[in-house]
């Protein structure tokens, strides 16, 4: 270890040296931002062989399962089927632009689908406009708010939205799309699935008995789906080596599904001039609603309460999936340029008709799987779902309703989180299964529109209540391994060149109270485990550790707890009152007897001890703004009043020099009092002349040096004088150990440096350089919190030379 100490100090903050390297870095900046617009400039060029083939399979394959979910997603939405296949093909198309995941696939969502369903039914109830209409304007709006986020890269938005909540509306949605489509799966007609899921739930067992031919279809249509995804399943991990086939095999299960369903309905609507099932009947070809979108003021002012759910799912769920799969896969997505992304696509597909999409989980997986390269994969999607609007709309005709509703309840069924996640979220979070479980409740019972409200203002709501309300512990220290390593030489920095080594020997030797060769670790007094191993502070110290930045919204709340445990346990430096007259208006003791003064204040005494020094943890601390600032100061204003001397502060592991800066500011680096007359270091109100002129540190009377443990200037001038030149002038010198002072060697070898507190030797402390750690330069800053609770034990006043 070098014989010198390390001397811990920031350099002051220069605003304008920051505002001056910020204005260099805009330039380079610029030109990245507009570069990062366009992502594909960056792999285009290197673009093979070999990318192309598994795009190509994978792009295929994606297309094959797009084509069927997008006509089934439409119906959801109450549009006509070819609608799906425009947003279909749009979102796939423009994504390798724009995108920087390999696997995501864009188009219709089911959760989509089922909030754009129930605005359309709710503002076409009128008659005043169609379902394409808003369906449009949906999509172009909220492509432009989408769009205007992620320019100004606001993507940090979805970031105050918890998981939990994502799950608890999409599940909500699920099982909302599965119950709408029962009806259509039996061919119940008599059913308004138009009406809230609980409704549709009732009454389709109520009309049970109308069961038509259609079950056939749905319900044999549901067993192969789940026959074939269960049986290659089983047939992969019996057979690895054939997993690739078996997973194209598991993919085509909807492709093969509607095409033998449709041919079926072909051959028993032969001869027929009505269809004994419900049928898809007629598709038109190409880009019918093509055009540039028509914005109606009236609508915009209709469907204006659904936009920000519109966003919410557009961003949520596109950048879940993205992020997910760049895990999976091993790779960085940029989720401002996703939500760029999103934006652009469905600003571009309202002029083609398409409805709002994003990014869809099921068609995700299946393109990664599929071996997809590159975002290209979704041009060939896109071409396969082209290839179907202009040459194969004659044989969508027959298609039956029950299969779509078959595919529609298969693919929605993966997105509702079982058993396994509700009981592990409640073992982990009891309040965001209450978000999660009030999410699914409300989206069933009302709208998938006022489930993402309900989850995200309870997910805000409890975020908010953790900072306001943050935990905090008393902290007690348990004693681990001693150190028997001795140190042959002590150090002294003192701001004092006269003083002998001898007087500071002897001055160790006084104060040492315990054995310093123990080593402590620091755990709350209560612990759940640890409670019966843990002593007490060191006589008039307490040890507080609050989680979380101490900020404006829970100051008030820290402050009251630590001033209301030592209101419990620690003496008052005011004897009770003896009659009501003495008695202030919120003291609640009761009245000392005449007789018994004396000797109530030795029982009182006896009883609690006299708090001498705070020490705060601050390691959790990450942000400390004026407010918290100024209840500090408030706090040791009336922890002052109360002891009737001066409390010392001391603040271990302080997370930031900016955190340092606003203690130092306040007059804690050096513990002086700021504002003599009121003490407010941002007053909200200004001091009015008429008000208190005293000093606040002294309950209206001067300090006595004698008694504080610091002292206070009288005027700011002098303040700031003692705090710049006096506080820091330490200089450094060696004392070796007395071996005939065989007691201060043994018990005080390890505080090897005095640190003077006030600038002219009035307090000293000696931390244990043996540990490593470097000494701040303001000695009621510490590297941990041994150091700290050292310094608050270990403080001594001198006489002053005055």
């Amino acid at each position: 270890m070098s014989s010198g100490p390390i001397l811990l100090d920031y350099e002051e903050i220069s605003y304008a040296k920051e505002i001056k390297t910020f204005a260099k870095k805009i330039p380079p900046y610029f030109k990245r931002y507009l570069s990062n617009l366009l992502p594909i400039i960056y792999w285009i060029h290197r673009y093979n062989l070999t990318w192309l083939v598994s795009d190509v399979i994978a792009g295929v394959t994606v297309g094959i399962v797009a084509v069927p979910q997008g006509m089934g997603y439409a119906k959801i939405a109450n549009l006509s089927p070819q609608y799906g296949l425009y947003s279909s093909f749009v979102g796939l198309c423009l994504y390798c632009f724009f995108g920087t995941s390999k696997d995501i696939s864009i188009g219709p969502t089911a959760v989509m689908s089922l909030l754009v369903g129930q605005t359309v039914v709710r503002v076409t109830a009128s008659g005043e406009y169609t379902g394409p209409q808003v369906a449009v304007i949906l999509a172009l709006f909220g492509g432009f708010i989408t769009l205007f986020i992620g320019l100004v890269r606001l993507g940090i938005l979805v970031d105050f939205i918890p998981h939990p909540a994502i799950a608890g509306f999409m599940t909500g949605s699920s099982i909302t799309i599965s119950v709408g489509q029962w009806p259509k799966l039996f061919g119940i007609s008599t059913v308004n699935t138009h009406d809230s899921a609980y409704l549709i739930f009732g009454n389709f067992f109520k009309h049970l008995p109308d069961t038509k031919l259609d079950a056939a279809f749905g319900l044999i249509g549901l067993l192969w789906l789940y026959s074939v995804r269960w049986g290659t399943g089983r047939l992969t991990k019996k057979y690895p080596k054939y997993e690739k086939w078996f997973f194209f095999m598991n993919i085509m299960r909807n492709g093969v599904l509607v095409i033998f369903g449709t041919l079926i309905a072909f051959l028993i609507n032969i001869g027929r001039n009505t269809s004994p099932i419900s049928i898809l009947k007629t598709v038109p070809s190409g880009f019918t609603a093509m055009g540039v979108p028509t914005i109606d003021v009236n609508l915009l002012s209709q469907v204006s309460s659904t936009l920000p759910s519109v966003v919410i799912i557009l961003i949520l769920e596109h950048v879940a999936i993205a992020k997910s799969f760049g895990r999976i896969n091993n790779y960085k997505i940029d989720a401002d340029q996703e939500i760029i992304a999103i934006g652009a696509a469905n600003i571009i597909g309202s002029f083609f008709g398409a409805y709002p999409n994003t990014g869809s989980f099921s068609r995700t997986a299946i393109t990664a799987r599929s071996g997809a390269r590159t975002p290209m994969s979704g041009v060939f999607s896109a071409l396969v779902v082209l290839l179907c609007l202009y040459a194969l709309t004659p044989a969508f005709y027959y298609i039956p309703d029950a299969i779509l509703s078959a595919i529609i309840i298969h693919a929605v069924a993966d997105l509702v989180s079982g058993p396994k996640f509700l009981h592990e979220l409640y073992r982990i979070s009891p309040f965001e299964l209450f978000t999660f479980v009030a999410a699914v409740l409300i989206t069933f019972f009302t709208s998938v529109e006022y489930g993402i409200y309900v989850s995200v203002c309870l997910s805000i709501a409890f975020m908010l209540l953790r900072i306001a309300r943050p935990r905090y512990a008393v902290l007690g220290r348990i004693p681990v391994h001693p150190n028997n390593q001795s140190s042959p030489a002590s150090t002294i920095i003192d701001s004092q060149e006269g003083t002998e080594a001898s007087d500071t020997v002897k001055s160790k030797q006084g104060i040492c109270g315990e054995n310093l060769e123990n080593q402590y670790i620091y755990v709350r007094q209560d612990h759940q485990t640890l409670s019966h191993l843990v002593e007490s502070p060191p006589p008039g110290v307490v040890i507080f550790r609050f989680d979380e930045s101490l900020t404006y919204p829970n100051s008030g709340f820290i402050s009251d707890k630590i001033m209301y445990y030592i209101q419990d346990n620690f003496a008052s430096g005011s004897p009770p009152p003896k009659t009501k007259g003495e008695r202030a208006w919120n003291d609640r003791r009761p009245l000392a007897k005449p007789v018994d003064v004396e000797e109530g204040e030795k029982q009182n005494t006896l009883a609690q001890q006299e708090l001498r020094a705070i020490v705060l943890d601050c390691s959790a601390v990450n942000h400390l703004d004026s407010t918290g600032v100024q209840t500090l100061l408030d706090l040791k204003i009336a922890i002052n009043r109360y002891s009737g001397h001066e409390v010392e502060w001391h603040f271990a592991s302080l997370a930031s020099p900016s955190i340092r800066n606003a203690l130092i500011a306040s007059g804690f680096g050096s513990q002086m009092g700021r504002g003599p007359r009121t003490g407010e270091l941002l007053p909200v109100v200004p001091a009015h002349r008429d008000g208190p002129q005293g000093d606040i540190n002294s309950n209206g009377k001067r300090p006595d040096n004698s008694n504080n443990h610091s002292k206070y200037p009288t005027d700011k001038k002098e303040q700031f004088k003692e705090v710049s030149n006096k506080e820091t002038d330490l200089s450094i010198r060696e004392v070796q150990n007395d071996s005939s002072d065989a007691m201060s060697v043994s018990r005080c070898s390890r505080m090897s440096y005095v640190v003077n507190i006030d600038g002219e030797g009035q307090i000293e402390y000696y931390p244990r350089l043996d540990r490593g750690l470097p000494i701040d330069k303001y000695p009621f800053f510490h590297w941990d919190l041994e150091d700290a609770v050292r310094a608050a034990t270990y403080t001594r006043k001198r006489e002053s030379s005055t």
